[in-house]
């Protein structure tokens, strides 16, 4: 097979086949544990807690950001 080819298509099918093998292996790999992605909760409190308290962001062009912490 590869005695018909020139020395740039191994290489391109390396290549193609080593890409392919990485996404595949991101797909299978098993992840770390993150607590905000596997809860759906941005917040390290327990869930029995129920804060009233929230955040706003704050952002526009030409202004600096601003982060405001409504505690209730």
């Amino acid at each position: 097979m590869f005695a018909a080819m020139d020395w740039q298509q191994p290489v391109a099918l390396l290549i193609v086949a080593t890409a392919a093998a990485l996404l595949v292996w991101s797909r299978v790999r098993r992840r770390k544990f993150q607590f905000g992605r596997d809860t759906h909760c941005g917040c390290s409190s327990p869930a029995g807690a129920a804060s009233k308290s929230s955040i706003v962001f704050h952002a526009r062009k030409g202004e600096p950001p601003r982060v405001l912490v409504k505690m209730k």
